[in-house]
């Protein structure tokens, strides 16, 4: 990177600790913001007509987090971001990034892996949703996320992995038995 993009991205970030239970983004608000975790733990969620919370993405260090269809389509967020176990962030509001891939090409790059890498994780998350029982689904969980258990509430996870507290549970007391 060159010095001049190096001091363009400290000028635009800002280093923020967030503590467990802070809100990032708010469902119903405007979206200018994305998030970089440096240390931590972050989730993005939605919750339902019927008031049930759907745990979208955890976002752990060298992750990026937003409401990414707000923040691309410039529309009012359908997720909540928050905060679940103190964490540090890099914040970036989303006209500052746009001015830094005008001013300085080689940042395209860098936004074309980050794109690259969220696809393809959404698309793991997917096909594991549609091919896997909740037990590999879960398995899977803990390998991507060794420590995550230590501080997030299970029905987080449960939300997560698209199953029951109760399935959680039976999942887990099998596992122990092996």
């Amino acid at each position: 990177m060159s010095p001049e993009a190096e001091e363009y991205v400290n000028s635009i970030a800002k280093e923020k600790k967030v503590s467990k239970g802070d809100i990032l983004i708010r469902q119903g608000q405007r979206v200018e913001n994305t998030f970089y975790v440096t240390s931590g733990c972050i989730r993005s969620f939605c919750v339902d007509k019927n008031g049930k919370e759907h745990t979208l993405q955890f976002a752990i260090k060298n992750w990026w987090i937003s409401d990414f269809i707000a923040y691309y389509d410039t529309d009012i967020a359908t997720l909540t971001v928050e905060c679940i176990k103190d964490s540090n962030i890099i914040q970036f509001n989303a006209k500052d990034l746009d001015e830094i891939y005008l001013k300085f090409s080689e940042f395209e790059i860098f936004q074309r892996k980050i794109l690259e890498r969220h696809v393809v994780s959404l698309n793991k998350r997917i096909l594991n949703q549609l091919q896997l029982t909740a037990k590999e689904r879960y398995n899977l969980f803990t390998k991507q996320y060794p420590d995550i258990e230590l501080y997030t509430p299970n029905y987080h996870i449960a939300s997560y992995l698209g199953i029951t507290q109760q399935s959680l549970s039976r999942i887990r007391a099998e596992k122990s038995k092996t």
